[in-house]
């Protein structure tokens, strides 16, 4: 589905607020004369999401002050691999309109704060570690800026230790167990209840009115709280 076709759907709180003024001007050129239509309510519709996903992307990218070419092909891969070819060419254009932009990192993370339910907040963190980590490592002055960004989510340290362990598995031995919130110390009864815990926490279903290509995130997410409890297993012979 083309980006014009999912914002004329239908921005709920994200039209309004300084993420609107953000984009107020930028969707202008892809959206060929079609209105907006606003629904009036704070549900969080997909546009919103993903509105607010390319305004969190251009704070990441910012972070360090510059913005490279290497960075915006990270970005352009993120965006075919999630959401398609067609989708990814147009919501990259809105992205570079946003680079150009100033930012207030704070307000914008606080609008999506007040809006988003927690587990769409988990999905936005999650993508966001995607992005940043896509071409295998982070800048600390980007992880700085999820940090703050989770903050301001009000995420858990728990729950953003367990998001961003996955990304860490050549240099934390204890990264299955960070994934599902538990000490490397737990039984193995404590195991299968984390992971138990965690998998309906982060099943696709709960993102599931964010549309299709959200709820395809949410299940490489899922896929990680699976393969930390496999690791685990396989550590401790858990049959």
């Amino acid at each position: 589905m083309a980006l014009g076709k999912w914002i004329a759907g239908g921005l709920g709180w994200a039209f309004g607020g300084p993420i609107g003024a953000l984009i107020g001007y930028g969707i202008g050129s892809l959206l060929e004369g079609t209105t907006v239509q606003t629904t009036g309510v704070h549900r969080t519709t997909e546009a919103d999401f993903k509105i607010s996903l390319l305004v969190l992307i251009a704070c990441i990218m910012k972070a360090d002050g510059k913005i490279l070419k290497s960075e915006l092909a990270v970005a352009k891969k993120f965006l075919v691999t999630n959401y398609g070819e067609e989708h990814a060419l147009e919501a990259l254009k809105l992205l570079k309109d946003l680079l150009n932009k100033e930012i207030n990192e704070t307000e914008v993370a606080a609008q999506i704060g007040q809006q988003m339910n927690y587990s769409s907040k988990l999905e936005l963190l999650h993508l966001l570690f995607m992005v940043a980590y896509a071409d295998g490592e982070v800048h600390p002055l980007e992880l700085e800026a999820i940090q703050r960004i989770a903050a301001n989510f009000r995420i858990s340290a728990a729950d953003f230790d367990s998001v961003r362990a996955p990304y860490t598995q050549t240099v934390d031995r204890d990264w299955a167990y960070k994934t599902l919130e538990i000490e490397s110390s737990a039984t193995n009864d404590e195991i299968k209840k984390a992971y138990r815990r965690m998998a309906m926490k982060y099943h696709p279903d709960k993102v599931h009115d964010l549309g299709e290509d959200v709820k395809k995130s949410a299940t490489e997410r899922f896929r990680t709280i699976n393969e930390a409890y496999e690791a685990i297993k396989k550590e401790r012979g858990i049959a």
